[in-house]
């Protein structure tokens, strides 16, 4: 089992758990309440700072009732954390961007991270063909 080392910004909001069984992401909270307009940017103060293990990085994205719940969408699709960022004010924030008006309470559950191992060290080859079928299209099914 790998350890993460947490400094919280506030007492205010619930300190993360796991919740065995159900899923292995974990839900980040709004450390501060806050407002936007339709149209607005903002970054959600998540209320944390961690010390990811060495060799990981964080996936963070919005909980699956972020949008119906609140409007906002993640600007950045996912956010990547790398591990460098791990300083005692390198608070973790979620950048959103609201299609209506809205308000996130502090302690809303608004996103999920998990930790990935970085990706390993790879080597491009340059060659003039793959020798492999074409499928054609794009996507799972090749179609267009």
């Amino acid at each position: 089992m790998e350890t993460i080392k947490i400094k919280y910004f506030t007492e205010e909001i619930d300190k993360l758990t796991y919740i065995d069984g159900k899923s292995d992401w974990i839900d980040l909270r709004a450390s501060e309440t806050v407002e936007l307009k339709a149209g607005e940017f903002k970054l959600i103060p998540l209320g944390v700072a961690m010390e990811l293990p060495a060799g990981y990085e964080a996936h963070v994205v919005p909980r699956s009732s972020t949008f119906k719940n609140y409007g906002v969408l993640q600007v950045n699709s996912c956010g990547i954390i790398d591990g460098s960022y791990c300083g005692d004010e390198d608070m973790w924030r979620m950048p959103v961007y609201a299609t209506r008006d809205t308000v996130i309470q502090k302690n809303d559950r608004i996103c999920q991270f998990r930790i990935v191992e970085n990706q390993p060290k790879i080597e491009f080859q340059q060659v003039a063909s793959l020798k492999n079928e074409n499928r054609g299209g794009f996507g799972s099914t090749g179609k267009n």
